[in-house]
């Protein structure tokens, strides 16, 4: 009841308030920023796919670049997609290293996902992409074409892995932190060889046990499940006890326990431990003493690391070349038809080889792996299939598909302007073509950038490639900008209304060109590759404004100059 009446109280004091004041609006006005006056035209625009003419166009796709994740959350980009585009093609999540996991099975339950939403949202899907170099589970393909290991004859035995007398300048194996002073004892001083041992000082006790630490190294990792045993001999000044961690290098620490607590006095003594290596440890390749917890001097000789080997081997005999072929041969068929099988009932249209040709010194020939520092992820089919590599995969692929779907090749570059990639390209699918099978269509990536990238290139490209009679797709459009003089694109911080609308214009121009130059019967369709401008940590195009809406999903200019250019304006 207090609380009612407080309240009461004070409403009938504010409205005595209020009706003290004058009953007159207020007469001033504030201007509309700027920013907000340009944009506010943007309203009138309906959704993209509106502007696509379906009767001229029937068979027209405008289709969006997508996050699988992203579109199966059902948010915001889910409504923007549903409600703009008529298709969708997956960034990552439809590739082989996605996919194919490291014991050779396809993880297919996220593409699954992705299809009956797809379906529940109305927008078809193209797959995007069977046979490519980037984007590989490489370390599984590389492992099926690893030499053939020989069995050995002898019986399972300990085989020694590293070993340390410290007779020698050899410190290969062994360092130590800034806080351990490391010298040698006098010759006869070490146990029991007449040599010297390894002195390493902790001058005073440490806030923690690790800050004052020696590691030993071995040349390779451990493996969970794998024995492993430490032999070594020790002594200190003072009785000490120190622990050891596992670590993947010296100070890349990673578990808390490796060979378990070693204690040691002033008498030499033998420390052995043998372990079975845990999850936990697997990968590492160092062990780390933990001195800092005594201040005394640590005396260390005779360490072995050794390695309990259930097979032992005489070697290795490398795959012949026909044998990788063949073994290549029949993952590239399993791998595509598991694909193709897993979503024909809902994706019709494919990219059965991506980027096939090299970019330098020659662009009329195929991109290869020799003679380079490969990524993880990558894996060149070409290096071991030859020149018929995607002839094979879109024979794979056509068994499998549906009669009707449509197999395209797709490379990025074309529209360069001495266009000798996209002729490279046009020769190659005449070569795919010679060999018995049909490429139905051809899409050009098209990631330009104002500044950069030329009409006169863009229209040439066009121009070659209607006169192949095949479907042309722009598959990955998204741009960039780079002022005259520059190095560098643009940020989206730095980018002025001025050259925001300028890209808008230069979006018109490259779809109205499509429109004009490609024959209405090959117009498979535009697929804009960023919805959103990318995130600063993005590993594609970091921080540029590539998108059609801002990052917080509000229209851009480039969004009028997408639409104008379906519309035909």
């Amino acid at each position: 009841m207090k609380l009612y009446k407080t309240l009461l109280l004070g409403a009938v004091a504010l409205m005595t308030i209020v009706s003290c004041a004058d009953n007159e609006q207020l007469s001033f006005s504030v201007d509309e920023p700027a920013s907000i006056t340009s944009l506010k035209y943007l309203n009138d625009y309906n959704v993209l796919k509106s502007y696509v003419n379906n009767s001229t166009d029937p068979n027209f796709k405008l289709g969006v670049g997508v996050s699988v994740s992203s579109f199966n959350s059902n948010g915001v980009e889910y409504r923007l997609i549903s409600s703009n585009f008529a298709e969708m093609t997956a960034g990552y999540e439809m590739k082989h290293g996605a996919v194919v996991q490291d014991d050779g099975s396809l993880a297919l339950d996220g593409i699954k996902t992705f299809i009956a939403n797809a379906k529940t949202a109305g927008v078809s899907i193209f797959g995007h992409t069977l046979c490519w170099h980037a984007n590989q589970n490489a370390k599984y393909l590389n492992s099926l074409i690893a030499p053939t290991v020989v069995p050995g004859a002898g019986d399972p035995r300990w085989e020694v892995v590293t070993e340390q007398k410290f007779e020698t300048s050899d410190a290969s194996n062994y360092s130590y932190n800034s806080n351990a002073q490391a010298s040698f004892t006098a010759t006869g001083q070490g146990n029991g060889d007449g040599g010297r041992a390894l002195k390493i000082t902790n001058a005073l006790v440490r806030d923690n046990d690790w800050n004052c630490q020696m590691f030993v190294t071995f040349p390779r990792a451990v493996v969970a499940g794998e024995k492993w045993r430490l032999t070594m001999d020790v002594k200190s000044d003072a009785t000490a006890s120190y622990s050891t961690q596992a670590h993947t290098a010296p100070g890349a620490y990673k578990f808390w326990d490796f060979f378990g607590t070693i204690t040691s006095t002033s008498q030499w003594a033998t420390y052995t431990k043998e372990i079975t290596i845990s999850s936990d440890q697997a990968t590492c390749n160092t062990i780390a003493f933990n001195l800092g917890k005594t201040a005394t001097n640590y005396y260390f000789d005779n360490i072995k690391v050794e390695f309990f080997n259930q097979h032992p081997t005489s070697g290795t005999v490398e795959k012949t070349p026909e044998e990788k072929r063949q073994i290549i041969d029949a993952e590239l068929d399993r791998w595509i038809s598991g694909m193709v099988d897993s979503c024909k009932t809902y994706v019709k249209a494919w990219d059965v080889v991506n980027e096939p040709m090299s970019d330098w010194p020659d662009p009329s020939l195929l991109k290869t792996g020799v003679g380079k520092t490969l990524g993880q992820d990558e894996f060149y089919w070409q290096d071991y299939l030859g020149k018929d590599y995607a002839v094979r995969a879109f024979q794979i692929a056509r068994q499998h598909c549906n009669a009707g779907d449509k197999l395209f090749i797709n490379e990025y570059g074309l529209e360069g302007a001495d266009q000798a990639k996209c002729a490279g390209l046009i020769a190659y699918v005449s070569y795919i073509e010679s060999k018995g099978q049909k490429v139905d269509g051809i899409g050009t990536q098209m990631h330009v950038t104002l500044g950069q990238t030329s009409m006169e290139g863009i229209r040439a490209m066009f121009t070659k490639l209607a006169a192949t009679g095949k479907l042309i797709k722009i598959s990955e459009l998204d741009m960039g900008i780079r002022p005259a003089g520059s190095t560098t694109n643009l940020i989206v911080s730095e980018l002025t209304d001025q050259q925001q609308k300028e890209m808008a214009a230069f979006y018109k121009q490259i779809i109205k060109a499509y429109f004009e130059i490609i024959p209405a019967a090959q117009r498979y369709g535009i697929t804009q590759w960023a919805i959103t401008d990318s995130p600063a940590g993005s590993s594609w195009r970091p921080n540029e404004p590539i998108g059609l809406w801002t990052k917080d999903h509000s229209r851009k200019h480039a969004y009028a100059g997408f639409a104008d250019g379906l519309a035909g304006k």
